[in-house]
């Protein structure tokens, strides 16, 4: 990658990953999950025990954004989702204003840059449709009227896997609409030990000047600057064509990847070429991506090995004939 390539993005990954990790502890390999996710539109489901920083996480990615009063969006929204939850809790809901004589929308927490859907998987299939075409479509429709979100509309979803009493499963159509699913695993010991000591350091606001936030408007150049200059060789479109197909064909596989995921997956490869100082995607992006993408949306037979097992298998044969290919623009 030249000096002049790619420095926007470039330096809008360094300050949205210097603010997260000065928040969050031992979860590098997740934030830079969650930061490919943002760049490439996409969303997230984090999954894991209470108390593991999920929400913290979210947190910090609203806070690393600018205030964005000028587009009638707020940063950040949080939901917490209930049994008892309505769409219109979400989307927002028309009020009737006597002085006028008309009905007046008023948004819900949806009209965000960045939502925190927690515990998605509380709330009744009604709310989960809404947020289906709210992630799907970039808008809500309320009182038979469609209005657009906004063009940074990010989703991060936090479930717990253990606690299922009460529950609603995510159907595999919303699931397939999240980019990655992501386990939150214990932290090690020196990061758990830095939890601890810095937590009133985290807690007070932090320094614009040593962590600057970043702007709606930059975000998007950056979307278009990865878009525009990452290069995709036709070998690496071969490459996951044959992966998706070697998944479907494995015998303890009920259900295969979408079309779908093959085309979120292409702007997601060339965020983390941009991460590994490349203006290319090469076969590294693809094996560090690939379980994280493809492992929510398989349904597996009784049996099969895990998930990231079965997509790590069938992707052998595919790398091996990546690898023989030149990858540079």
């Amino acid at each position: 990658m030249t000096e002049t390539s790619l420095h926007l993005t470039r330096t809008v990954l360094d300050r949205l990953e210097a603010r997260m990790r000065f928040q969050v502890k031992g979860r590098d390999e997740v934030l830079k999950l969650v930061l490919v996710a943002l760049l490439a539109d996409g969303h997230v489901l984090l999954e894991d025990y209470p108390g593991s920083g999920k929400t913290t996480l979210a947190k910090a990615l609203g806070d690393a954004l600018e205030d964005t009063a000028g587009t009638g969006f707020p940063a950040f929204r949080r939901i917490q989702f209930t049994p008892d939850l309505l769409p219109s809790d979400i989307t927002g809901v028309s009020i009737f204003e006597p002085q006028t004589g008309t009905f007046q929308f008023r948004p819900g927490p949806l009209f965000a840059h960045i939502v925190l859907a927690d515990e998605i998987n509380r709330t009744s299939p009604k709310v989960q449709a809404a947020m289906l075409e709210a992630m799907a479509e970039q808008q809500v429709t309320v009182d038979n009227v469609t209005r657009p979100l906004d063009r940074l509309f990010f989703v991060i979803a936090t479930q717990n896997p253990r606690d299922v009493a009460g529950t609603y499963p995510l159907p595999l159509p919303q699931l397939d609409r999240f980019l990655f699913k992501i386990r939150m695993e214990h932290i090690s010991r020196e990061a758990e030990l830095g939890v601890l000591t810095t937590r009133l350091a985290r807690r007070d606001t932090l320094d614009p000047k040593q962590h600057p936030r970043v702007s709606r408007d930059e975000l998007l150049a950056a979307r278009e600057e990865v878009e525009r200059e990452v290069h995709v060789a036709d070998a690496v479109h071969d490459c996951l064509v044959d992966l998706a197909r070697a998944v479907r064909a494995h015998p303890q596989v009920v259900q295969g990847v979408s079309t779908r995921s093959l085309v979120l997956m292409i702007p997601a490869l060339k965020v983390a070429a941009v991460l590994a100082g490349r203006d290319y995607v090469s076969g590294e992006d693809l094996a560090w991506l690939a379980p994280s993408v493809f492992g929510h949306r398989l349904e597996l037979g009784p049996g099969a090995p895990s998930a990231a097992e079965v997509v790590r298998a069938c992707l052998v044969e595919p790398m091996e004939a990546l690898s023989r290919h030149t990858l540079r623009p």
